[in-house]
C-alpha cells in the first residue's frame, strides 16, 4: 500500500506555521523630532504591526534630535527608518511607510513575486489569507527599502 505524501506533508505544515506565528520581531523606527514625516511613519507602522504582527513584536521609537549619538551607532543616513532587529536577517526600511505593501516585503511578511498569489508569510492575518495581491514590489534581500 503507497502512502499518500500529502498526508505526511500535513503535520510539518502546520509545525512550520505554528513556528511562524510565534515569531517574535523587535523594530526600531529612528525619526527627526515631530516632523511630519516622522508623525506618519509613527502612525503607519503601529498600524501595520497591530494589523499583521498582533501582539508579537516590540517597536521602539527612537528621536535622533534628542539621542543623536545612536545615528552613528546604527548607520542611520536618513530618516525615518525602521530596523528590523529580529527575526534575522537585519533590515532597514527608510520612509514614512505610508507604502504597506513594500513595508511588509521589507519585513518579509510578504513575498516579492510579481503578480501570483502574494499573501501574507507570517502574519496569517485573514484579510491577506483570503484576497491574494496581485502585483507584488521586488525588493533587493540585501537592499534597503526607499520611498
Amino acid at each position: 500500500m503507497k502512502a499518500n505524501p500529502a498526508r505526511g506533508a500535513q503535520p510539518s505544515v502546520d509545525r512550520a506555521l505554528r513556528a511562524v506565528a510565534s515569531t517574535r520581531y523587535i523594530l526600531k523606527l529612528y525619526v527627526a523630532g515631530p516632523s511630519p514625516r516622522s508623525v506618519s511613519a509613527i502612525a503607519n507602522i503601529k498600524t501595520i504591526c497591530e494589523d499583521h504582527l498582533q501582539g508579537r513584536y516590540e517597536l521602539e521609537v527612537i528621536d535622533l534630535y534628542q539621542q543623536p549619538q545612536l545615528a552613528l551607532g546604527e548607520q542611520i543616513i536618513a530618516v525615518p527608518t525602521l530596523v528590523r532587529k529580529l527575526p534575522a536577517p537585519l533590515r532597514r526600511i527608510i520612509g514614512d511607510l505610508s507604502n504597506t505593501e513594500r513595508v511588509l516585503v521589507g519585513l518579509d511578511l510578504r513575498s516579492n513575486r510579481s503578480g501570483g498569489d502574494n499573501q501574507c508569510s507570517e502574519c496569517l492575518c485573514r484579510t491577506h489569507r483570503r484576497s491574494p495581491v496581485t502585483n507584488g514590489f521586488p525588493i533587493g534581500a540585501n537592499m534597503p527599502t526607499t520611498y
